[in-house]
């Protein structure tokens, strides 16, 4: 009821999911979604892009017990099977030293950012956000 509530008074052009959503529930408000996958053992990319396949994106990022994102920490992305990169959104332990070698790494559709360019918790640094740009556009090349 409550995405269905901001949805009606809000333009939201794209959903985002991080719990334990069902396909039907992320396709069910008429909006493009994507689906994140906190990338803990065992998880199969694979099946999970299959189940989400309505999906726009899968956001992958980082698994650490009790805490449901922003850990600050990343994941071997060598799980990411090459053939996945056009549907991944990078996420988790971003930072402006990394970003580009993720990049090449992935190639992912986008990268996703937030404690990686903080001068301090919950404040964004001007100079550490113009880095991490520097870093996707080398990451591209």
């Amino acid at each position: 009821e409550d995405i269905a509530d901001v949805v009606q008074q809000v333009k939201v052009d794209l959903l985002q999911f991080h719990g334990n959503e069902c396909p039907d529930y992320c396709a069910q408000h008429g909006r493009p979604w994507i689906k994140a996958i906190r990338m803990k053992d065992g998880v199969d990319l694979p099946k999970a892009d299959s189940e989400y396949h309505q999906a726009s994106a899968l956001l992958l990022d980082a698994y650490k017990p009790g805490v449901p994102g922003g850990t600050g920490d990343s994941f071997d992305w060598a799980r990411i099977p090459p053939e996945m990169a056009g549907r991944i959104v990078l996420a988790g332990g971003l930072t402006p030293e990394n970003v580009s070698s993720a990049i090449r790494r992935v190639h992912p559709y986008a990268v996703d950012v937030s404690g990686g360019v903080e001068a301090a918790k919950g404040i964004k640094d001007h100079h550490r956000i113009k880095q991490f740009m520097r870093g996707v556009q080398l990451g591209e090349e």
